[in-house]
């Protein structure tokens, strides 16, 4: 009887030790969550809904205390309107996703094959070209896209080279434009692309490949059959994790677009040491967070769907 008790409570301590380790090990990076994302997006989310003020900080309080016991909260919902009605933003949204969905269609083009290669290749150079793709992460960010200043400026490299050659007479216009930007940002958030589709190749059996050959199947087929349905899960992630990035992307566009490619980065950046408009700034950096929000959901839905239609 005595065995049986305590039997039990053995197991319910270990059942309680394994739900508090588990509860302490999840509490770490939700703290980590709360205190550094969901704060400043409250904050970010009370500032979206005050008014301008020429004062700092530079809006309004949109709770007051009318009087002892009366509390007024007032939400000004004209720094979201102007945001859908005014042409400029409406604008560098379209801008931003059109900038965003080409770099990440041009990444996962790009990636693929070389993501394929590096999987397929030998043990012996595989971690070198792994370090190839890691390398230019070993340089500082901005140094990179001063990099591409320095080759597709009217005076940089590539007109230089044209221009000694003969084959135009005067420098091309590579830079301050939507391309330059996409081009940027594409070289910038290529390897997060090719890790993720490298670590889902890896894991195909090679053996499905080659029973499709055995059974009349082409090159081309069982890649379309079997090696791109394989490989979609890194696919997802790596568009998820280029698409982020770039649709609130400020530096290369600043760079490499100039003045031309209005984007919300740049808004936003305008909008605060500019303008001095925090409300508005606010209000962008939160429509920018609920439609990557709805991208996210979006993917995560048709990635569902896709591996129940596999199985």
């Amino acid at each position: 009887m005595y065995r049986i008790e305590e039997l039990i409570i053995s197991r319910i301590r270990d059942l309680v030790m394994k739900i508090t380790g588990r509860r302490l090990l999840i509490s770490v990076p939700s703290l980590w969550t709360m205190i550094f994302f969901l704060c400043p997006c409250l904050i970010l989310l009370k500032i979206s809904f005050s008014d301008g003020l020429i004062a700092s900080p530079p809006y309004t309080s949109i709770v007051d205390m009318v009087s002892e016991y009366t509390l007024q909260v007032r939400l000004n919902l004209g720094n979201y309107v102007r945001l859908f009605t005014d042409e400029m933003y409406i604008r560098g949204f379209m801008t931003s996703f059109a900038i965003a969905t080409t770099s990440t269609a041009c990444c996962l083009i790009i990636g693929f094959p070389m993501a394929y290669a590096i999987a397929r290749s030998a043990e012996k150079i595989r971690n070198i070209l792994l370090m190839l793709v890691l390398l230019p992460f070993w340089t500082s960010f901005l140094i990179r896209v001063y990099a591409w200043i320095m080759l597709l400026s009217p005076s940089g490299l590539i007109n230089t080279w044209l221009m000694n050659w003969h084959l135009i007479d005067s420098p091309l216009q590579l830079m301050n434009n939507s391309y330059a930007a996409c081009l940027g940002m594409i070289y910038a958030y290529l390897p997060f692309m090719i890790f993720p589709l490298y670590g889902a190749i890896e894991k195909i059996d090679y053996s499905l490949i080659e029973a499709a050959y055995d059974l009349g199947s082409t090159p081309l087929t069982a890649f379309f059959s079997i090696v791109a349905p394989l490989a979609s899960p890194g696919a997802y992630a790596g568009s998820v994790l280029v698409f982020m990035p770039a649709i609130g992307e400020f530096v290369i566009p600043e760079l490499l677009g100039g003045a031309q490619t209005l984007t919300v980065g740049r808004l936003v950046w305008n909008e605060f040491f500019v303008n001095m408009s925090w409300p508005t700034a606010a209000a962008l950096s939160m429509v920018l967070l609920a439609f990557v929000m709805i991208v996210l959901a979006l993917v995560q839905k048709h990635k569902e769907i896709s591996l129940l239609a596999q199985e």
